[in-house]
């Protein structure tokens, strides 16, 4: 009897002790270094935080400080394998690392830059703006690519770090997200400033490729007319016009068709610009049909679709795979963009604006 009262105690230490190392497992821990490379020097103070990201979306687990020496260790980790993101706040701006399901979790690197609210080495190198007349409505898509090859984080949350000019008839309704290097479309606010008609966007500007993309429409009869300010300093911004829509102006020279989807591309020469257009037309998709039954939020991701190929005529991309990897970059929808849409949703428009 003792033997066996023995032996049951031992089988269920053992059960017992395996439990522990597999809870151990599951919630390993997660550490490594907050890097600056702006001074290429561990990083005290960021904010770490881990998130597991699911079909409801990103939740934090634990949020952590960095050390002296830019160390920081998380303790719990997602109970199942899951894709993780430690983010690190700093400065007012986030860097994220992801981390796939099996993955090591530990001694990452996260790396931060120090801010300014001077643009720096950021800048505005691509603008285009495509015009769709559909239905007594010009819908109209800007997409600012920025470049920023300097070592240091652009973030002007007073002043913005693009203003745009938005027609008056739009009455303030627009749509805008933001792409961070190697990141997803991101949902942002846009803000009146003291300039009628001038918004802003604060979005940081991280050392790399972003993009900032505009979306709105206007009552239009064909034929009108469309003014329109630039108000950045840097690359060419280029006016498109899908197949049947033609655009005149003093200000802007014909660059030619782009061959896919027969879009016309125009360079513009002046700040201020006032052309006129007429006809009618959208962007075709894939399938060859355009988008002349479809409905506004239908026809808006056919736009960020065909960018790329407009942006193969007018900048000079011509190889199939960086097309294609910016395609594949492209959601269908905005619903679509990035587990950062989702965080901390108490925090509303002034932790989206940080990202």
């Amino acid at each position: 009897m003792k033997e066996s009262l023995g032996l049951g105690f031992g089988g269920w230490g053992l059960g017992f002790s395996m439990g522990l190392l597999l809870a151990s497992m599951a919630f390993a821990a997660v550490d490594g270094t907050v890097v600056n490379q702006t001074t290429g020097k561990p990083q005290a103070g960021a904010t770490v935080t881990l998130y597991k990201i699911g079909q409801a979306g990103p939740e934090a687990i634990e949020s952590v400080k960095s050390g002296a020496a830019g160390k920081f260790h998380i303790s719990q980790d997602a109970p199942e394998p899951v894709p993780r993101l430690v983010r690190a706040a700093y400065q007012d701006v986030t860097y994220n690392h992801m981390l796939p399901p099996g993955s090591p979790s530990n001694d990452i690197t996260v790396d931060v830059y120090n801010s300014s609210k001077q643009p720096g080495d950021a800048k505005v190198d691509q603008h285009v703006v495509v015009f769709e007349p559909v239905r007594g409505q010009l819908m109209v898509a800007e997409w600012y690519m920025f470049k920023n090859s300097g070592k240091i984080t652009y973030n002007d949350v007073e002043g913005g770090t693009l203003r745009f000019y938005l027609p008056p008839s739009a009455s303030g309704a627009v749509k805008v997200n933001a792409t961070a290097p190697q990141g997803m479309p991101i949902a942002q606010a846009a803000e009146k400033t003291a300039t009628a008609n001038v918004y802003k966007v604060t979005f940081p500007i991280k050392p790399g490729d972003s993009r900032i993309d505009i979306t709105y429409n206007v009552p239009f009869n064909a034929p009108g007319t469309f003014d329109g300010k630039i108000l950045y300093t840097g690359g060419p911004t280029r006016l498109v016009a899908p197949n049947g829509v033609t655009i005149k102006g003093d200000t802007i020279q014909s660059l030619g068709q782009e061959p896919r989807t027969q879009a016309t591309i125009y360079d513009v020469k002046s700040n201020d610009f006032k052309v006129e257009i007429s006809g009618a037309g959208a962007l075709q998709d894939d399938s060859g049909e355009d988008a002349g039954g479809a409905s506004y939020e239908q026809i808006q991701p056919r736009v960020y679709s065909k960018m790329t190929w407009i942006l193969a005529l007018t900048f000079g991309i011509l190889t199939l795979g960086f097309i294609l990897l910016y395609r594949a970059s492209v959601p269908e929808t905005a619903a679509a963009a990035a587990p950062e849409t989702r965080i901390a949703p108490a925090k509303g428009k002034n932790e989206r604006r940080r990202r």
